[in-house]
């Protein structure tokens, strides 16, 4: 093909972002080029409620000044979110409705009870996970206060770019790597990344648990990790007594992959399986990056794809 369409994603943390440049295939992307920018202390600050850009002329600065260098030749971007910076949850519902505007309204009914905020302040996405034979609906929410989002859009927008879909950073990992994880149908994937820890559990191939949490490895050790997701296994197999796992993925920064396998493997008792970037992303010829950047920049490709 001569002219090939580009997908850019852009994964924001704490400390700073991530630009990737892709094409190719979703399911097969090439890296075309990348950015790192790094945020000056105190530019952002992650937080469920607040708005997370304390210092908003530095953060344009940075973003626009990655993006120029970039070189994208498109504007249109794919977001990753610190998962800490909204909520998503797995939900049940009763019966089924016939427009996505009336479930929205259910799940807002529905959850309205159960949270410490205003629901009617957070924007809600809902996925349809499965349609029970009983009638009922499994849905994957996400929530996200409105401020929150509406800050990031308008200040990537002043930077000179154009967001077309935001994500959590759980689930663009999940989305490069979901063609493998979809041939496994008793699985769990196990994320540690940027000291967030996120553990899905897959039954019949389909989401079944999540839950992400923020643990630093500086508070607890490894110790700390492998208590969470042994405690979340146990809260698991007590709702699904049957439930057999066969297999086990992971992800997790470059250099610490043999302590979390281990960690991991110690947890669930079998061999877990390392999700590398590189067999999934190939890289343009010319251009070369180094492994443990690949991996680094797996959520930005993640959530690049949803452009391609």
């Amino acid at each position: 093909m001569l002219f090939s369409r580009k997908a850019f994603g852009l994964e924001i943390f704490q400390d700073g972002a991530f630009m990737a440049l892709t094409e190719g295939k979703a399911y097969a992307p090439k890296l075309n080029s990348f950015q790192q920018v790094v945020f000056p202390p105190d530019t952002v600050k992650i937080s469920l409620r607040e708005e997370n850009i304390k210092k908003t002329d530095l953060f344009v600065a940075k973003i626009r000044e990655g993006f120029l260098k970039l070189l994208a030749g498109t504007n249109k971007v794919s977001v990753s979110l610190t998962d800490a910076s909204g909520r998503a949850l797995l939900l049940d519902l009763e019966t089924r409705f016939k427009t996505r505007d009336e479930g929205a309204d259910i799940i807002r009914w529905k959850l309205k009870k159960n949270f410490p905020f205003d629901i009617n302040e957070m924007h809600l996405d809902y996925q349809i996970l499965q349609e029970k034979d009983s009638g009922e609906v499994s849905t994957l929410v996400s929530l996200i206060s409105r401020k929150v989002v509406i800050q990031y859009e308008e200040l990537l927008i002043e930077a000179g770019l154009q967001p077309n879909s935001i994500d959590f950073t759980t689930f663009n990992l999940y989305r490069l790597f979901s063609g493998r994880l979809e041939m496994s149908e008793n699985a769990a994937l196990m994320i540690w990344h940027r000291g967030t820890v996120s553990i899905l559990i897959f039954y019949n191939g389909v989401l079944d648990f999540y839950r992400s949490k923020e643990l630093p490895v500086a508070v607890g050790g490894m110790e700390r990790i492998f208590r969470e997701i042994s405690s979340s296994l146990l809260v698991y197999k007590e709702k699904h007594p049957g439930y057999v796992m066969n297999e086990v993925f992971f992800l997790s920064p470059f250099d610490l992959i043999e302590s979390f396998r281990s960690v991991v493997g110690e947890a669930t008792g079998l061999e877990p399986v390392f999700l590398d970037s590189g067999r999934i992303c190939s890289v343009n010829e010319g251009f070369s990056v180094d492994s443990a950047t690949l991996n680094s920049l797996s959520p930005a490709v993640g959530a690049s794809v949803r452009n391609l």
